[in-house]
């Protein structure tokens, strides 16, 4: 038995997005831009990822940009939750 181990945390991954639809109850699904640069023509491009987010007040709609953390499993696909919107 190990005394004075320091315990670990979780730091939950967070993203920031744009709603690109509302239409769902208590979830709004968010696209994520990413800029890539190629590794042999060094052309910059942007790589696309949609998320679905939890929205337990249905408050977001289309257009909103949110940011987003990681949580525990809501559904088949959710396992993100809204933190805040921004501006």
């Amino acid at each position: 038995m190990q005394a004075n181990t320091p315990k670990i945390e979780k730091v939950a991954r967070t993203f920031t997005g744009v709603v690109v639809s509302d239409k769902m109850t208590k979830t709004v699904v968010v696209q994520v831009d990413r800029t890539v640069t190629h590794s042999k023509y060094k052309k910059r491009y942007v790589r696309s990822q949609k998320y679905k987010v939890h929205d337990e007040k249905n408050e977001m709609h289309v257009g909103d940009v949110v940011t987003f953390a990681e949580c525990r499993p809501i559904s088949r696909d959710k396992r993100w939750r809204i933190v805040k919107k921004n501006a």
